[in-house]
């Protein structure tokens, strides 16, 4: 089967690229000497998953219920639920504990914590931490830590921040000060809940900004990180990697010419609407075209306007290209964790445009 064959639009993956993604981030936290919980958020396969794993210890972070119980069904057991729990999802999560599961929850909250803790199997449970992003989590210093602390008793297993602040850095040495922020806030957190008595055996941390630049994490037990193996415009916008590697196109059939721009069957739902290179120092639209070999040889041009079915590309003048109704082309997004949420499997691709396999990936919650 070949990209050409394909019905449009759908997600190419390059395996190539995967590859090189994983092993880059493997080099960078083993530098730090910190395992690797890889973040399965993004990707959403086992067969990715099984990839990420090589070389780690295990366990995986999961940002849906539905991505937990998918895992598990194909042997994974170690998973942190790196989203606030609430009452209902504890029950789900104990179920999928009893069968087999060792799910990990996260609360920041105190009436969520006390639940916890009298519930008759109680699963592991990680104090969220805010180490500046202000979305979620109790500051380091505060005295809601210590009092989360003693409302879990035996179930608090640990602590746990997400730097996502660093995605407002523009350069390496931003990122380095993120990382140094974020593990600052989360040993701080972990060595106050052990003043107070409390066992701490996991502090986790981790994007994949400061994941990947972090000069010190020490006194971290593990790392998360996602996006870093599809990668996306805006990640190679703030430096985290190049944009060779990004590994998740889409790929769209032309079905419109006018002078100066070209109309593809990909829009808002086969690419997202995400704009976060909008505030980045370049604005690459809903996404950028390269040609059917994931090639830039179209130069800049710019999905500029996307409706439901429908994507706008600006084409470049300097790049002049003659794409007949029915031409396909990739398109590299802006941030992959939207654009692939809206597709069932990727067509594999090793460097080429023959497809080596199908990956169905599980979607919802």
């Amino acid at each position: 089967m070949n990209l050409a064959d394909l019905p449009t639009p759908c997600l190419v993956l390059d395996r190539s690229i995967l590859a090189r993604n994983l092993k880059t981030m493997a080099s960078a936290v083993a530098r730090l000497g910190v395992p690797l919980r890889p973040h399965m958020k993004t990707a959403k396969s086992i067969d990715v998953a099984r990839l990420a794993l090589e070389g780690q210890p295990g366990g995986i972070t999961v940002s849906t219920l539905a991505e937990a119980e998918y895992f598990l069904g194909h042997g994974i057991t170690d998973m942190l639920y790196a989203v606030g729990i609430t009452p209902q999802k504890l029950e789900q999560v104990v179920r999928l504990n009893a069968s087999g599961a060792r799910i990990i929850v996260i609360t920041d909250d105190p009436t969520m914590a006390g639940i916890i803790a009298d519930h008759p199997t109680p699963p592991r449970t990680l104090i969220e931490i805010d180490s500046g992003e202000d979305r979620a989590g109790v500051h380091p210093d505060s005295d809601l830590l210590l009092d989360l602390g003693a409302r879990l008793g035996p179930s608090l297993a640990g602590v746990m921040t997400h730097a996502g602040h660093s995605y407002t850095g523009r350069s390496v040495r931003e990122m380095e000060g993120f990382a140094q922020a974020e593990r600052d806030a989360i040993t701080r957190a972990a060595s106050r809940l052990r003043s107070a008595g409390h066992p701490v055996g996991i502090v986790s941390a981790g994007s994949s900004p400061t994941a990947r630049h972090a000069e010190n994490f020490a006194g971290v037990t593990e790392l998360r990180a996602g996006v870093y193996m599809f990668g996306d415009l805006f990640q190679a916008e703030i430096e985290t990697h190049g944009k060779d590697a990004i590994a998740v196109t889409v790929l769209a059939s032309v079905i419109g010419r006018r002078p100066g721009r070209i109309l593809v069957d990909a829009g808002g739902l086969a690419l997202s609407k995400d704009r976060s290179t909008e505030a980045a120092p370049h604005d690459y639209g809903f996404g950028l075209a390269l040609d059917l070999d994931g090639q830039p040889s179209l130069g800049s041009a710019i999905v500029r306007r996307a409706y439901q079915e429908h994507g706008v590309i600006e084409l470049d003048p300097r790049h002049p290209v003659d794409l007949p109704i029915g031409a396909k082309l990739r398109i590299a997004p802006n941030h992959t964790c939207m654009t692939v949420a809206a597709h069932d499997r990727y067509f594999v691709v090793n460097g080429g445009r023959e497809v080596a396999a199908i990956w169905h990936r599980v979607n919802g919650w």
